[in-house]
């Protein structure tokens, strides 16, 4: 380096340079991945509740936001990994805060499935899988028109039947009549929006919205005269994607309760 003199000399960088140069790219990159998943799936919910975003398209970007979660936690453990003592390198906090918010939002995300025991994707979900309700009134509604609201089949059924083994017939000792009234009386007091209804007919439509991503599933229920009393099937059936993480399942199951109760 000249200097004013023209004399030559040597240069030694600063100590903001010297940092800079020193600090993990992977640290800085798990930091941003990771604030950034947080931020995408805690606004998700929010911009779906204010009809900004259709459930399905919301629900795309919070699968993104846990796609970065992960990205978050690769690179929050490289980042680890490159800031230790023997590296030489900072930002280990910056490191630590991508690998937090990615095992924060992967470990939810596994918590529910495990929670919800692993289901296979299907969407459609009914106490009888030899004859399930029928829906008659939902195909009327415009956002099922065009849409097959027919039963699968044993494709779906097989899966049910491993899935969940306890979902069956509700057998209750009351007339039909009752059971109906019943059957009325806790699908509103379980919040959902009764679309149709034929006492003559033995059957319930209805629908139920989700609380976070604010899906929207359609329910059938069928009930007839059985040796006991009555006996009622349930079908409950989602309009978007290809799996439900179990919360037919466990609407019925909710469902099944309240009318044992």
């Amino acid at each position: 380096m000249l200097r004013c003199d023209g004399s030559r000399g040597s240069f030694t960088p600063g100590p903001g340079r010297d940092r800079l140069e020193s600090s993990s790219r992977a640290a800085q990159l798990a930091a941003m991945l990771g604030l950034g998943a947080l931020a995408v799936c805690a606004l998700v919910p929010v911009v779906i509740q204010l009809g900004l975003a259709s459930p399905m398209g919301g629900f795309k970007a919070f699968m993104l936001g846990n796609l970065l979660a992960l990205a978050a936690l690769v690179t929050g453990m490289i980042g680890v990994w490159s800031t230790r003592v023997a590296a030489g390198r900072s930002g280990r906090g910056r490191a630590l805060i991508g690998l937090a918010a990615g095992l924060f939002i992967i470990g939810l995300a596994v918590s529910a499935n495990i929670s919800a025991g692993f289901p296979p994707r299907i969407n459609d979900i009914t106490t009888d899988t030899e004859d399930p309700p029928t829906f008659q009134a939902a195909r009327t509604l415009d956002a099922n028109r065009g849409r097959d609201l027919s039963y699968p089949g044993e494709s779906f059924a097989s899966l049910q039947r491993s899935a969940y083994p306890d979902l069956a017939p509700i057998e209750v000792s009351r007339s039909p009549a009752k059971a109906f009234d019943d059957v009325r009386r806790v699908a509103a007091e379980l919040g959902w929006e009764i679309t149709a209804e034929d006492t003559d007919a033995g059957t319930i439509e209805a629908t139920d919205t989700s609380r976070v991503f604010r899906f929207i599933d359609d329910i059938s229920i069928r009930i007839r005269p059985s040796p006991s009393g009555a006996r009622i099937d349930m079908r409950s059936k989602s309009r978007d994607g290809q799996g439900d993480i179990g919360a037919n399942a466990a609407r019925i199951r909710a469902f099944r309760k309240a009318i044992d109760d």
